[in-house]
């Protein structure tokens, strides 16, 4: 809907700074959310955990072999837990025996064994290709916290034997993604214990997963003790081997278990990881640079103002079915950028806060469109219920795009009725002023009400005049026939208000003034749309084809006839309602002759011809007053009667 240009200016000028302000709102609104809530960064651990292991990248061929403390163990060696030390020096020497390149115990012997020979013997096999678990841990008091770090016995490192930081860092749901930042940490020195020079990444990384638990080439520890009995040939030769807890019964989430995390997989799998198989997955990442970098704050930043602005372009115009489609399109499209990029170029750039940001934008903007629409709507209900019908009222306020404010071409039918004699009728009333306008509301109503029901729409009262027009605001294909049948039903209403008020003034012994319209209809080129001053307006139509519906019906009682048609009326509505030619006459204000037209509703086509006959021969000059066939067609069409005996005395004058 268009309107005045400097109203609708100001407008979008309004529309373009609330979304101004809807866009920097929305990314303060996302940076707040994922910088200050803990639900929200928990949000972006999860989309890390489901990005991440949606298509993991393969297991590398030269990782580490983990030799698992596990059930079949348990059971084989007949042994509780702690085992001797003297059996993981056998398992030492098997192992090496074996070639592996790199042994590392994820278990902590911080404390002498109970024999003491069973220390004597593991410190007699340690060497620089063994790494033992070390542990920091922070202890938080209400007076200090206190810093603890605690190292596997002097003499087992005193015969060249490492130690590596096993601890790990959790984040706030209590799952492992960080990536350990000592550079003493269990995998750091295991894999410059097997020769690999790697250099701890600076800063946070995110450790990558290659799978759920088992992932990783798994072996008992009783099967490690007699690799040529039990394993393959030359399964430990070159690699590194992880010895730590690993129970074959998966622990779950819910129940827990011992040296097992929750880790990116647990999100699909519910189960845990062992602290062994965690190990050497940190190993991976390491030598392999595989670990994921976040994204700091300036690129979150950033990514956080690109989707609000993409927000901005998806409802910069409008909001509607379109923006329904972007809302529920660019979210996933934006979860797919974030996925491509970690695989890309391993960095995570979490989409939760974009997604918040291009959400925020949208929908803040389609409530403010909507709100604005629904003001709109009901401006428009107000604006034309007083003159037109109540369907096309709701058809125009459900798509106000199909009015054109302001001005705009369109072909209308116009139509004029006029109360005949309501001069005499006023000079008699002038004493009594209310029943005058009483008498005047009973006319208009009914005529009002035909026109409205017909798709018509009333421009104005002009005192006991309505004015009327058809095809605008809404389209009307037949909007001529529609006009000449409501001028039909206006006359035919005519007898029973008629009869309804003599009855009334017959009962209450007052004069009666019967009551009598006359209607003219015209068809043309108009420009309709709100006519007046910037503070006050009506919704009218102007052009020539006004002006001449406006003399028919002024010459209407000129030819005897209550109604009269401009000659482009009659040619869109003659296939539907009988009409006959009367006369071509020149109206004041125009230059030009215009034939107009009559309808003749219950007359036969043979009289129809006739009466074409009559007129053809008065326009050729050779019709007189006395001629036979006034008499005939006066008895066949006898609502023209009045029209054939002017038609006589107007040939008789110029005789």
């Amino acid at each position: 809907m268009t309107d005045n240009p400097i109203r609708a200016g100001a407008r979008r000028g309004i529309r373009r700074l609330r979304m101004l302000a809807v866009l920097i709102l929305a990314v303060i609104g996302a940076v707040a959310s994922c910088a200050t809530t803990v639900p929200w960064s928990l949000l972006d651990l999860r989309a890390y955990d489901y990005l991440s292991t949606l298509a993991p990248p393969p297991l590398p061929a030269d990782g580490p072999i983990v030799v698992a403390i596990d059930e079949p163990s348990l059971s084989e060696l007949g042994k509780q837990w702690p085992w001797p030390r003297a059996m993981h020096a056998r398992l030492l020497e098997a192992l090496r025996a074996a070639g592996a390149r790199a042994i590392g115990f994820d278990i902590i012997f911080s404390e002498p064994a109970a024999d003491p020979v069973n220390d004597a013997v593991l410190a007699g096999v340690l060497g620089p290709d063994v790494v033992l678990a070390g542990d920091e841990s922070v202890i938080v008091t209400p007076q200090a916290e206190q810093f603890l770090r605690t190292e596997p016995l002097p003499a087992f490192l005193q015969t060249g034997a490492q130690t590596g930081i096993a601890s790990v860092q959790l984040q706030a749901d209590g799952a492992l993604r960080r990536l350990p930042e000592q550079a003493d940490s269990f995998a750091a020195v295991l894999a410059h214990a097997a020769g690999h020079a790697i250099t701890a990444p600076e800063g946070e990384r995110l450790i990558r997963s290659f799978g759920p638990a088992r992932t990783y080439p798994t072996v008992s520890y009783y099967q490690a003790l007699d690799p040529a009995s039990f394993l393959p040939p030359d399964l430990f030769k070159g690699r590194a081997v992880i010895v730590g807890l690993s129970l074959q019964n998966t622990p779950t989430l819910q129940a827990g278990g011992a040296d097992s995390f929750a880790t990116a997989f647990t999100a699909w799998t519910g189960r845990l990881t062992a602290g062994a198989e965690v190990q050497a997955t940190i190993y991976d990442n390491l030598v392999h640079g595989l670990s994921v970098r976040p994204a700091d704050g300036v690129l979150k930043l950033g990514s956080i103002i690109l989707a609000a602005l993409l927000g901005g372009l998806a409802v910069l115009r409008s909001t509607g079915r379109r923006t329904a489609a972007a809302a529920l399109l660019a979210p996933a499209l934006m979860v797919a950028g974030s996925f491509a990029i970690l695989h890309v170029s391993s960095l995570f750039v979490p989409p939760g806060a974009p997604v918040l940001a291009f959400l925020l934008v949208v929908l803040a903007q389609s409530a403010f469109d909507y709100a604005a629409e629904q003001r709109m709507r009901r401006d428009i209900t107000r604006a034309f219920s007083s003159y037109l019908s109540p369907d096309v009222v709701r058809q125009v306020a459900e798509d106000p795009s199909q009015l054109q404010l302001g001005g705009q071409r369109r072909t209308l039918s116009i139509l004029f009725c006029d109360v005949r004699g309501f001069t005499t009728i006023s000079e008699t009333l002038k004493d009594n002023p209310e029943e005058l306008t009483r008498l005047i509301n009973r006319l208009l109503t009914p005529l009002s009400d035909i026109v409205l029901e017909s798709g018509g729409t009333i421009d104005k009262y002009i005192g006991d005049c309505v004015m009327a027009f058809w095809n605008a605001p809404l389209d009307v294909p037949d909007h001529a026939s529609r006009a000449v049948k409501a001028a039909l039903a206006m006359l035919a209403s005519m007898d029973g208000l008629n009869a309804a008020l003599e009855e009334e003034a017959r009962a209450a012994g007052r004069p009666y003034f019967p009551l009598r319209i006359g209607v003219g209809i015209n068809t043309g080129d108009c420009v309709v749309g709100n006519m007046g001053s910037s503070r006050r307006f009506d919704y009218s139509v102007l052009g020539d084809a006004v002006n001449l519906a406006s003399r028919l019906e002024g010459e209407s009682k000129n030819y005897g006839v209550p109604l009269l048609l401009g000659p482009e009326t009659a040619r869109q509505a003659g296939g539907e309602v009988p009409l006959v030619e009367l006369d071509s006459i020149t109206v004041k204000g125009r230059n030009t002759r215009s034939p107009i037209f009559t309808a003749v509703p219950y007359a036969p086509a043979e009289t129809l011809a006739r009466h074409a006959q009559l007129i053809a021969r008065r326009y050729a000059g050779t019709l007189s007053a006395d001629d036979a066939e006034f008499a005939a067609l006066e008895a066949a069409m006898p609502e023209l009667k009045a029209y054939y005996r002017l038609t006589r005395e107007r040939l008789a004058y110029t005789a």
